[in-house]
C-alpha cells in the first residue's frame, strides 16, 4: 500500500474509532490537528508521511479513551502493522504518540522534528477560540463546573493528579492552556500560538467582568 493510501486508511480508521466522542477528542479534533501539522511540517521541512500518520493516530492510543495507555498503543501498533507501514516509520510514529501528551506539563520535549511538529499542532488545538470551546465541552463531559471562585487552580501536579483531580473549565486555562505558548517547539508553531494565546486572555478578561456583572 502506498503512502497516500495509508493516510486515507488512517483517516477512515479514526472516523470509526472517534466519531462518537463528545469530550473534545472527536474526529474533528483529529482533522484540525492533521491539517495544522501538515502546515507546520511543510514550513519546518519535516517528513510529512510520519507527521500525518502520527497526527491522525495520536488520540487512538489516549489513556482517556482506552482501558490503559498500553492497550491504546497496542491497538495503534497493530493497525500500522496491518497496513504494512515500513518499520522505521512505524517506530517513529509510535515514539511520537507515546510521548507527546501534556500530562500535567512535567515532561521534556520531543525527540524528533516530526514529533515536535505533531505536538505543536495538538497543543494549538487547545488554544484560541477552538481551545475555549473544547475546554467547556470537556468539562461538561466530565461533570465539572464552568467556574468556582473558591476552587483555586492546581500547581505542581503529577500526571495522575492532572487526570483525576477536581478542577473547573476556567481553572484549566491556568493549569494547562496558558502555559502552552511557552512550550511550543517549532518557530512556526510559536508564531501561531501567539495569536491564539491572546484570544484566550481576552476571553478570560471578558468572562471575569461578566461574572461580576461589570459588563
Amino acid at each position: 500500500m502506498n503512502q497516500a493510501n495509508i493516510i486515507a486508511a488512517a483517516e477512515e480508521f479514526v472516523q470509526r474509532e472517534l466519531g462518537g466522542d463528545s469530550s473534545g477528542h472527536d474526529y474533528w479534533h483529529i482533522y484540525r490537528v492533521w491539517q495544522t501539522a501538515k502546515k507546520i511540517g511543510q514550513e519546518e521541512g519535516a517528513d510529512l508521511f510520519v507527521v500525518e500518520l502520527a497526527a491522525l493516530l495520536h488520540d487512538i492510543a489516549d489513556e482517556k479513551l482506552n482501558e490503559s495507555e498500553a492497550a491504546g498503543l497496542a491497538k495503534v501498533r497493530g493497525w500500522l502493522q496491518e497496513q504494512h507501514v515500513a518499520a522505521d516509520a512505524l517506530e517513529h510514529v509510535m515514539e511520537i504518540i507515546s510521548t507527546m501528551s501534556f500530562k500535567g506539563g512535567s515532561k521534556t520535549g520531543m525527540e524528533t522534528l516530526e514529533g515536535a511538529v505533531v505536538q505543536d499542532a495538538d497543543r494549538l488545538d487547545a488554544l484560541g477560540a477552538v481551545g475555549i470551546a473544547r475546554t467547556f465541552a470537556y468539562s461538561g463531559a466530565k461533570g465539572q463546573l464552568s467556574h468556582d471562585p473558591h476552587l483555586q487552580p492546581r500547581t505542581d501536579m503529577t500526571a495522575e493528579e492532572y487526570r483525576k483531580g477536581k478542577s473547573t473549565a476556567i481553572n484549566h486555562f491556568y493549569e494547562k492552556l496558558l502555559k502552552l505558548k511557552n512550550l511550543m517547539n517549532t518557530s512556526y508553531g510559536k508564531q501561531m500560538a501567539e495569536g491564539r494565546h491572546a484570544v484566550m486572555e481576552a476571553f478570560l478578561e471578558q468572562f471575569y467582568a461578566e461574572w461580576e456583572g461589570e459588563k
